[in-house]
């Protein structure tokens, strides 16, 4: 016994009719459409009865029906009477279902209706599970947008003590289970917004759209693929053969400037002269077996993104660096009471080097710290022959072999204009051999720029102030990092070292340095926190400087409006200020000093005598003979300009 609940002028009675279910109740609340359907199917299904009933209030008996039949009916009356008109008529479903029955609702699933009747039956301990339908061919311009979903809800004769919260994609799909409504609710949402997505890209193309989409692990739910969709630019001159395309960027590579900037993405397009491009990134905690996998894993849903008017034959490329998949490998995971949990993970580079990353979960696209590794065998091998200038192959790399890390490397360029900025010093001049260079550093990171002044700078002393102890014991784990007599850390807060300091008075710094990120996410600009730029703040660091001092910042803001205020308020305690752009990159380094007011004409001509000066200094002050420093101060200081 089927009873349709809202049967309007359907087709859908009659067609089950026909394939053989003839117990078929039919109720509908207008008298014209029950008699319309009443004379439409008199002769050829005389058993198919339609009776003019209110949804809500129906003469059936209890437990006299083994499935109900909701074609859009729900949709239609949730939104009236605040819902109590679609309460009412569930509770009138249920009544008339017997144990095992089955509601079955085909629905939009607009978020408040789709909330009400999940709620209504999770109460009752009722088995909730979704249907998302897919269209068995691709979207065009006529289609419908949004996904049209089927709710099957099974009665139970005791109710459940857990909700039954279940989720499928497409009629056979295999049920995704999920322990809250709100999660069920997400995952609407989440098909909802891909239908639409899905529509837009089969219907226009825009360069500028920037679309991306995550795919998830069917078992876990957790992210396994990012796919940013990037379409060529109009105007561009596309061989007709290159429709679409699929770019796997290699695992370890995904925070590269090429592939997580709308500029590099749009350069990586450019390059590979397709009509559309989607950029796939690889998840951490996931396994990829190898290229063939990723593709045969991709492909089902690759034509879902394909541009308009692609050919559904055509064949879609795979692209690739190299032709594999990356390298990466977690080497430790933890949880900073501070900054939450973090991973300690090695990649390999596209240069074919092994890079150690320290990354923060909370921003797991920004890589928080990063070191090149190099053989310890290696290293060895290198002491005993001690060839100061030998340019012979070093063994390969490989995450078997010991690591260590190569002090004399830095990652990150902000960091090597930060180290070449000290040509301002006059260091490696001979009048200042043997004199002492003392720097403040605020923020340690995996600690590879204090490490880097400790052992290449002539006679510097180094206090780094770090505000996390875990982030310490990482730098002393899994980063190298050493401290000594020459290098030292502060633990604590450095806007209250600064005070203290002041405070104190007697000692000050050639050099301070603020290299410390900004938790928060809300202002446009990612270093150093606002706090830290902050007028009297400024005014402690210049009482903190010797005469030939220097005030040395790195500076990440997206916001024009916020990186004008900045500049104006370090300008208004340092009168000179030259600023380097780090390519590819938001970040500039600032390096301010307190002295009278220059120009470029004044600084910039003898930059390249001191440029060479400091260059010289750090190839001669080697801790270690086979440990060089990988730095071109002249090259880093070339585009210096005054702010």
């Amino acid at each position: 016994m089927v009873l349709v609940v809202g049967c309007g002028s359907s087709e859908l009675s009659e067609q089950l009719y026909d394939v053989g279910y003839k117990h078929i109740t039919n109720i509908d609340i207008s008298e014209t459409v029950v008699t319309h359907m009443t004379q439409r199917n008199a002769e050829r299904r005389p058993g198919l009865a339609f009776h003019q009933v209110d949804a809500t209030q129906t003469p059936y008996e209890d437990a006299s029906y083994q499935a109900a039949l909701d074609k859009a009916t729900l949709d239609a009356v949730a939104s009236e009477e605040e819902g109590t008109l679609a309460r009412n008529m569930l509770t009138e479903v249920g009544r008339v279902l017997k144990v095992g029955g089955r509601y079955v609702c085909v629905t939009l699933a607009q978020e408040s209706v789709i909330k009400l009747v999940v709620d209504h039956f999770v109460q009752l301990g009722w088995a909730v599970r979704l249907h998302c339908l897919q269209e068995e061919t691709g979207p065009d311009e006529d289609s419908f947008a949004l996904p049209v979903f089927v709710l099957v809800c099974t009665k139970f004769r005791q109710p459940m003590p857990m909700p039954i919260l279940e989720m499928c994609l497409g009629e056979d799909g295999a049920p995704v289970r999920h322990t809250q409504v709100s999660e069920l609710l997400s995952a609407v949402k989440e098909h909802q917004a891909y239908f639409v997505l899905r529509k837009r890209l089969r219907t226009g193309t825009d360069a500028s759209s920037n679309l991306s989409l995550t795919l998830c692990h069917a078992k876990t739910g957790l992210p396994r693929y990012t796919l940013t969709i990037q379409d060529s630019l109009p105007g561009a001159k596309v061989p007709r053969p290159n429709q679409f395309a699929i770019f796997i960027v290699p695992q370890g590579s995904e925070t590269a400037w090429l592939y997580s900037s709308t500029e590099g993405r749009r350069q990586l397009a450019a390059s590979a002269n397709f009509r559309r491009l989607v950029i796939v990134a690889m998840h951490r905690n996931q396994e990829y077996k190898d290229m063939q996998a990723v593709q045969s894993e991709l492909s089902p849903m690759v034509m879902d993104l394909a541009p308009p008017g692609m050919p559904a034959n055509h064949q879609v490329p795979f692209l690739s660096v190299g032709g594999d998949l990356g390298w990466r490998e977690e080497v430790s995971r933890g949880v900073s009471q501070l900054s939450g949990e973090f991973i300690v993970e090695n990649v390999k580079g596209e240069d074919g080097e092994l890079y150690r990353r320290l990354v923060f979960m909370s921003n797991a696209a920004l890589v928080q710290s990063e070191s090149r590794l190099v053989s310890s065998n290696t290293v060895s091998s290198q002491k005993k022959k001690n060839k100061k200038k030998s340019k012979a192959t070093a063994a390969p790399v490989t995450s078997s072999s010991p690591l260590s890390v190569d002090s004399g490397f830095l990652c990150c360029a902000h960091h090597e204009v930060m180290v070449a900025g000290l040509a301002l010093l006059g260091l490696g001049l001979p009048k200042n051999k043997d004199v002492p260079v003392s720097v403040l550093l605020v923020g340690l990171g995996g600690g590879g720029l204090p490490q880097f002044l400790r052992d290449f700078v002539p006679s510097v002393t180094v206090e780094v102030v770090e505000l996390d102890p875990d982030v310490l014991e990482v730098a002393k784990t899994w980063f190298g990092f050493q401290p000594d007599d020459r290098l030292t850390v502060t633990l604590g807060d450095g806007l209250e070292r600064i005070c203290a300091l002041e405070k104190e008075g007697g000692r000050l710094f050639d050099a301070i340095m603020f290299d410390v990120d900004n938790k928060d996410s809300t202002l446009g600009m990612s270093c150093p926190p606002a706090a830290f730029v902050e007028t009297p703040i400024l005014q402690k660091v210049s009482s903190l400087l010797t005469p030939r001092g220097l005030f040395i910042l790195n500076l990440a803001c997206r916001d024009s409006a916020l990186r004008k205020s900045v500049l104006e308020r370090v300008n208004g305690v340092f009168p000179t200020i030259l600023s380097q752009k780090i390519d590819e990159e938001i970040n500039e380094v600032l390096l301010c000093s307190c002295g009278d007011k220059e120009t470029s004409d004044s600084i910039l001509p003898s930059l390249n005598q001191a440029a060479k000066n400091l260059q010289s200094a750090l190839n001669s002050n080697r801790i270690e003979p086979n440990r060089r420093p990988h730095i071109d101060i002249a090259e880093l200081l070339k585009n210096l300009k005054v702010a």
